[in-house]
């Protein structure tokens, strides 16, 4: 087992490096940082040769991303144009935990991103919750009793919630229980942002700002995998060594709950496997609808103003919790079917 991890993380440093090595030429060609910084007022010629030399953006690409690396403090950058270098910018790099500073928010860019990840861990980790305890009930009642009425319906409604894009769930659960309701004189939800301004921040304020955006992200993903458990239960409870579990006299509970949904749940894991990495990255529409003050909202804020030392710190966190958590479906596979050994 250990070697096995170890192998698996020896192999992520190079996929590491590939994925930084494209991200960074990406981002690069989103836009221009330093035509941002003015706000509304177009920057001054002469400024604008100044921050481009402070950035470090007028050096060679592959220079930009070893500085991003490995840092700059080996390196002495000319700021002012009188031919000697000035050392300004330094900064230790990537490989020394340094993504630089927000060229908006003039602070490091871990810090920046910091401060969002609060926050979106409360709205992702309650949907994915929601979404996993639903889905299962859902998805085992339905197979349960096949092609019955309660079946077909929670079929029809899967494909249709399935089939609906986020932005028009969110919006349509905005006006209902928000607009309507609060036009019919009924309790209605707060709209935007994790609190009301000028009122105390209580856990059940940031509750009842949660329900419209956490009932949003799991529609979908409740329609999705009840589908998934479904299929796979089908699959499980008509497999040999279930009947021969009925067949020993075992209780129907205990035959459900210890071998068939043991097994069912396979494919499960490697959803939430995927789904979890990606946690951390936020709701982009979502946010950007209800204001919650997370990820998706500073991805987006970010990729406006071509904040590029968020935006690389963002998906190069991402990408090494994708890493982090194959691996951790690995391990939760092995341990859920014996018949796979991590060899």
């Amino acid at each position: 087992m250990r070697a096995y991890i170890i192998r698996r993380i020896v192999q992520a440093i190079p996929l590491l490096f590939g994925i930084s090595v494209i991200l960074f030429l990406m981002m690069t060609s989103v836009g221009d940082p330093v035509s941002t910084m003015g706000g509304r007022q177009r920057v001054a010629s002469k400024d604008r040769d100044r921050l481009v030399r402070q950035l470090g953006l007028d050096q060679p690409i592959h220079l930009q991303y070893l500085f991003w690396l490995v840092g700059n403090d080996w390196y002495r950058i000319d700021t002012d144009g009188d031919g000697e270098g000035d050392a300004y910018g330094t900064r230790r790099g990537v490989l020394r935990g340094d993504f630089g500073s927000s060229f908006r928010e003039r602070r490091p860019a871990l810090d920046v991103i910091g401060d969002r990840i609060p926050a979106t861990l409360l709205l992702m980790l309650t949907a994915e919750i929601v979404t996993v305890i639903l889905a299962l009930v859902i998805g085992i009642y339905s197979a349960l009793r096949q092609y019955t009425f309660a079946d077909n319906l929670i079929t029809a409604l899967a494909f249709i919630f399935y089939s609906m894009p986020i932005f028009w769930i969110a919006l349509s659960l905005l006006w209902i229980f928000s607009v309507q309701f609060k036009q019919a004189g009924l309790p209605y939800l707060p709209t935007v942002g994790m609190f009301e301004p000028g009122k105390p921040v209580t856990p059940l304020e940031i509750a009842r700002h949660m329900i419209l955006p956490v009932a949003s992200l799991s529609l979908i993903s409740i329609a999705g995998y009840s589908r998934y458990i479904r299929a796979n239960m089908l699959e499980v409870i008509n497999a040999d060594y279930i009947r021969t579990a009925r067949a020993k006299g075992l209780s129907s509970r205990r035959v459900l709950w210890r071998h068939a949904l043991k097994n069912a749940s396979l494919p499960l894991v490697t959803l939430i496997g995927l789904d979890l990495p990606f946690l951390v990255g936020g709701a982009v529409v979502t946010e950007q609808i209800f204001s919650w003050p997370g990820m998706g909202q500073l991805f987006i804020s970010s990729l406006d103003r071509a904040d590029f030392p968020v935006l690389m710190g963002l998906l190069m966190l991402i990408a090494l919790l994708v890493v982090v958590f194959q691996i951790l479906t690995d391990l939760v596979y092995g341990w859920l079917d014996p018949r796979i050994r991590l060899t």
